[in-house]
């Protein structure tokens, strides 16, 4: 095997390593018997140390600038309100609703650019919606509506990071340690209200900072440099797949058939999209070297 293909190949396993440790945040959450917040905070503090001691080590400066400091709110909404919908609704509509956040993208370049959405744009919107709708139903019926809301504002945060993150003057895992520092030191002192403080406790608090948060995001930064775009979008697009299906196999939780169909169309349409946008992007960078050639 070639050097680059095997820089390549790495590259890959890096960004499918970083999807099943983000996937596993949904079980740790579930198992550990705390409150939504105090979990947050604590698993942020750690996430936070990870990340700074990668930083430390590749001498990465944190950058501190606006668009640093919005993707960083961002990231505490993000991850606060994903604890939350976890506590209360299922792991499965909590990921899948979080993972709705290209199609907010889409909804906020246009009200706050005045960018015009294309057809692919609404058509992707339009099937987003549809699923969030049958998760409502759902939600509506199995009471788990406040933790579905819960998720969607997740989604909606979570695409704050997406826009925050490109601009100038922006540096993506600035805005994530800076994100989980402030989450962590202002949310872990409610651990202190807690009572089970047992070593499978403190192990899946331990893994979900330093292997779901941490780890993952360091994972996904290295190989994201040098995995072809469709490859990345598919690859993710397994998180939302494997996270209810660790919940289910390891903490019994089911899945409704309105939440089945409602993954089906919003993870389906998220990664049709993201294909779409990786081959558009394609082709029009071999348009743009023939004419210069």
């Amino acid at each position: 095997m070639k050097q680059p293909e095997q820089k390549q190949w790495a590259s890959v396993l890096c960004v499918f390593l970083a999807s099943v440790c983000f996937s596993l945040g949904g079980l740790f959450i579930k198992l550990v018997p705390w409150q939504a917040l105090a979990i947050n905070g604590a698993r942020n503090l750690i996430g936070a140390a990870v990340i700074g001691v990668y930083l430390l080590i590749t001498r990465h400066k944190l950058v501190f600038s606006r668009p640093v400091f919005i993707g960083a709110a961002a990231m505490i909404g993000v991850t606060t309100l994903f604890a939350l919908a976890n506590k209360m609704t299922t792991a499965a509509n909590a990921i899948v609703l979080q993972f709705t956040a290209p199609a907010f993208v889409i909804l906020l370049m246009a009200l706050l650019y005045h960018e015009k959405p294309r057809r692919a744009d609404l058509l992707t919107c339009g099937a987003v919606l549809l699923g969030v709708i049958l998760f409502f139903v759902d939600g509506i019926q199995a009471g788990h509506l406040p933790g579905n809301i819960a998720a969607v504002l997740s989604g909606i945060c979570y695409a704050g990071v997406f826009m925050m993150n490109t601009g100038e003057k922006a540096d993506a895992i600035s805005s994530c340690f800076l994100g989980q520092l402030t989450a962590g030191v202002l949310l872990t002192p409610l651990c202190f209200g807690e009572t089970d403080f047992s070593a499978p406790t403190l192990w899946a608090v331990f893994a979900l900072g330093a292997v779901q948060v941490g780890g993952a995001y360091i994972l996904f930064s290295i190989g994201i440099k040098r995995t072809p775009p469709i490859t990345a979008s598919l690859i993710t697009g397994m998180e939302p797949i494997m996270n209810p299906l660790w919940v289910a196999l390891f903490y019994g939780e089911a899945v409704s058939t309105l939440s089945v169909i409602g993954s089906v169309i919003v993870v389906g349409s998220i990664v049709l999209y993201n294909v779409w946008l990786a081959k558009r992007s394609g082709e029009g960078e071999k348009r743009h070297a023939g004419q210069e050639g």
